[in-house]
């Protein structure tokens, strides 16, 4: 039997909503994109499964549009506060499964997480942690946060690394990092071998703090 794919509401389609909306179709997902403002509509539209001019305050409408079947639901209204917190009332009340919810500040935040939002999200500080951490590693490409202070990181070989081994480098007792992959033009080299010498142009897939990147980073 066919897998089904799962299916997502995006409300609010600023720079944030726009590219959730984009990124989610483009990955396969079943997306209903909607805003009040009709060029923002009209430019999501290509992308998605279904795109509405709508005002989401309104239950009516929301729910014509078909986003209370969805799987989860994507909040992403600007800096209006009230209507943010509406839309969620609305969506609680539809019955939708899983909501997440972009806040501004960390008041906004507190009070959509009293009103049962499955996930807060503030892009600007979330931006602006990936940038620092980039700026810190040097190296880095890429990060994935699995914890409050581990991530899966994307980060070119540094320097020292090159020509030695796995084990010689031994970066797991030095640094307390985890190599995962190397990558290597086309080839993913997953869970490498000790033995497995570390060359120009490799991307190491690494498990770390962003401290204990620094330090190797420092290296």
């Amino acid at each position: 039997m066919k897998k089904k794919n799962r299916t997502f509401g995006v409300i609010g389609l600023g720079r944030f909503g726009y590219h959730v909306a984009r990124t989610l179709a483009q990955g396969g997902a079943e997306v209903i994109a909607c805003d009040v403002d009709e060029e923002k509509v009209r430019e999501v539209s290509e992308y998605v499964s279904l795109a509405y001019v709508l005002d989401a305050t309104d239950a009516k409408a929301l729910k014509e549009s078909g986003i209370a079947n969805v799987d989860t639901a994507v909040v992403s209204v600007g800096e209006n506060i009230e209507a943010s917190i509406l839309i969620v009332v609305q969506l609680k009340e539809l019955g939708v499964k899983e909501i997440v919810a972009k806040a501004v500040n960390p008041l906004h935040g507190k009070v959509l997480e009293k009103l049962g939002v499955d996930r807060v999200v503030y892009p600007e500080k979330e931006m602006a942690i990936r940038v620092a951490h980039s700026l810190l590693a040097g190296e880095f490409i890429e990060e994935i946060p699995i914890g409050e202070k581990h991530s899966v990181f994307e980060l070119k070989a540094f320097d020292f690394m090159l020509g030695k081994t796995l084990r010689e480098l031994d970066v797991r007792r030095r640094f307390g990092v985890s190599v995962l992959a190397i990558k290597r033009g086309e080839n993913l080299i997953v869970n490498p071998m000790g033995d497995e010498k570390i060359l120009p142009g490799d991307i190491l897939v690494v498990l770390g703090t962003t401290e204990q990147l620094s330090t190797m980073a420092s290296q």
